[in-house]
């Protein structure tokens, strides 16, 4: 099955929100020999990361192909993520279209503002789970790495964002063909210091 993947870039963009899916996501179009993945910003100019690096998107707001999974990375900075009115119009566009909308840290946010998370389960990255909070309409699952209501997945952060599109593979395609995509990234989490020895 062929799948076309969108990733929302804007200034201040935490790098590894985006890259971790975005290597999970290529991986898979390798494997499966189809599909395309592609980044989108409001216009086609340099992003600047939250870190300096700087990333030329694919395509404008204006120009971008249809989109079958839409993923919103986050921001160091909550206004940056949810600063630009245009961005919030164009997500809420894409995503109600979108098999799938998915956000990382910061990210859920974005879809919070934007109003996709209403009345849906979501969490975020574990400094941000007070700000979500404040939205009453959404039931915040503080715990969990990624959550998944109806076509609206939320990740905590980084890692748990990799995760998530590794078991969003599995719905799309397979579990096999997730097993597949994490072997050849050699996706294996064995973080250092995590125990006194």
């Amino acid at each position: 099955m062929s799948i076309t993947y969108g990733i929302y870039l804007y200034d201040n963009v935490v790098n590894l929100d985006y890259i971790g899916a975005h290597e999970v996501f290529g991986a898979s179009l390798y494997y499966l020999g189809e599909g395309q993945l592609f980044t989108v910003a409001e216009e086609k100019r340099m992003i600047t990361s939250a870190t300096g690096l700087q990333v030329m998107p694919d395509y404008s707001f204006e120009d971008a192909p249809d989109i079958d999974v839409l993923l919103v990375p986050g921001a160091m900075e909550l206004e940056a993520a949810v600063g630009s009115s245009a961005a919030l119009e164009w997500i809420s566009k894409v995503s109600a279209q979108a098999r799938f909308t998915t956000a990382v840290c910061t990210g859920a946010l974005i879809l919070q503002k934007a109003g996709i998370l209403q009345g849906r389960k979501a969490t975020t990255h574990w400094q941000l789970i007070p700000e979500l909070e404040k939205d009453t309409s959404v039931t915040v699952l503080p715990e969990m790495r990624y959550v998944r209501d109806g076509n609206i997945v939320t990740a905590q952060g980084v890692s748990a964002g990799i995760d998530m599109a590794l078991w969003l593979l599995g719905e799309l395609h397979s579990p096999d063909h997730s097993r597949t995509v994490r072997r050849g990234l050699q996706y294996d989490p064995a973080p250092p210091y995590t125990a006194e020895v």
